[in-house]
């Protein structure tokens, strides 16, 4: 096991520990950013050889102005509605979400749905008092509750006037869930993605309070995912023909960051956060290494090690006085009274609440970069990053190489393209 993933180096450092890393002098260790990868470019040449010209289709995904509602056809191929220019901002698509079970597991779906379809719908909101252990989920009564509230609508058609859709994998990290980056999940979504995310058994919180940690089968579970998006039936059918899951990115956090480092033979994007770094692989095209500066549960040397050790093309952003999770939306779940997720399982006793919060909550100091953003951040990078690959648009590639100027947030970057 990697040292920094076992239990003994889970523990905070000592108070009066320096946080303010921004009060220091900001130290960018960037590389020259190139204008776009080989593999782009090689397709763009493709279409100039076929065509004569660049056309439609075979540049970025915005090279005609299309009418308001109308899809463009990306350099990828896919026809899809046109994105904002800058990363940070929300999709054109409503978001849809179902729910489906593969294995046993829980498994969250979310989409582009039809637009217009969420007129009058309510936004999906999530109990987290679900994903406790039986004995432990009828001691926080509804006032006390940590609702989590999604930019997303149960059950909305998906919008099958456009596609196919690239794929985006989801891996939640220790004591955590499946919706726990669920700003991030929705944003990509909302941009033209299908993302999927499973709570894992010997992973998810459930487990974790029930010290149920044996069994535990990150591999296997992805595979099993991933053979399900291949063939889409049963809770997944309605992602058949509607889907290009050749199309894949794969994303996770701390040990879910782990849990998607070896994928490289099927995913061509791969983003590790607050986690180490990625092997080679035969499809991948792209890594995104993200950290935070002042994690004590990761340290932030793990994601530069990782980052020195992984192929190129590849990136890293350190987002500066910020701890291990920052790339989640667990510091920002909070109930009516403001009280974390770790302040209401203390308080109503739930077990193994006081333990959690002591070696994997990490980051949610008023001191410590807000939420909203670390997430802003985090959804600018990690679209860019999956939209310069499985979009195949430039103008990613273009807001990946300014982004530590343009975010304060961002402490440390490096790229090698």
């Amino acid at each position: 096991m990697r040292p920094w993933l076992r239990p003994e180096a889970w523990l905070r450092p000592e108070a009066g520990t320096e946080r303010n890393y921004l009060a220091r002098r900001r130290t960018l260790r960037v590389r020259r950013w190139r204008s776009g990868s080989i593999t782009q470019g090689m397709k763009r040449l493709a279409c100039v050889m076929l065509t004569g010209t660049l056309i439609a289709g075979c540049g970025s995904s915005t090279d005609v102005e299309p009418a308001a509602g109308e899809p463009t056809v990306d350099a990828c191929g896919a026809k899809l509605l046109p994105v904002p220019e800058d990363p940070a901002e929300r999709g054109p698509s409503p978001v849809g979400v179902r729910t489906a079970t593969l294995g046993g597991r829980s498994v969250e779906i979310w989409y582009p749905a039809e637009l217009g379809s969420e007129d009058g719908e309510k936004a999906e909101v999530y109990d987290i008092r679900t994903l406790l252990p039986d004995s432990e989920q009828g001691k926080i009564p509804d006032a006390d509750a940590p609702f989590q509230t999604c930019d997303c609508f149960r059950d909305l058609p998906i919008d099958d006037k456009r596609g196919p859709y690239p794929v985006v994998v989801f891996i939640h990290g220790t004591a955590a869930f499946g919706t726990q980056s669920l700003t991030q999940v929705t944003h990509w979504a909302s941009r033209g993605f299908v993302v999927v995310a499973q709570d894992h058994p010997g992973l998810y919180l459930r487990d974790f309070l029930d010290l149920n940690l044996g069994g535990r089968d990150l591999e296997g579970d992805t595979q099993q995912l991933l053979d399900m998006l291949d063939a889409p039936e049963g809770d997944f059918a309605f992602l058949q023909d509607k889907i290009d899951p050749a199309q894949l990115g794969m994303a996770g956090h701390s040990a879910g960051g782990a849990g998607v480092s070896g994928w490289g033979d099927r995913a061509k994007v791969l983003i590790p956060m607050a986690a180490g770094g990625v092997t080679a692989g035969k499809a991948l095209e792209s890594t995104l290494v993200l950290g935070a500066v002042n994690d004590a549960v990761v340290p932030f040397s793990a994601q530069t090690d990782g980052y020195a050790m992984a192929p190129e093309p590849k990136r890293l952003f350190g987002l500066g006085n910020a701890g291990h999770l920052a790339f989640s939306d667990l510091c920002a779940l909070l109930n009516e009274e403001g009280q974390d997720f770790i302040e209401i399982g203390i308080e109503h006793e739930i077990k193994l609440a006081e333990a959690a919060g002591s070696t994997l909550w990490d980051g949610c100091e008023d001191s410590d970069l807000a939420p909203d953003r670390a997430a802003r951040v985090v959804n600018a990078v990690t679209a860019a990053a999956f939209e310069e690959t499985l979009r195949c648009d430039d103008r990613a590639t273009k807001a990946l190489a300014g982004a530590a100027d343009r975010f304060d947030e961002i402490a440390e970057a490096e790229s090698a393209l």
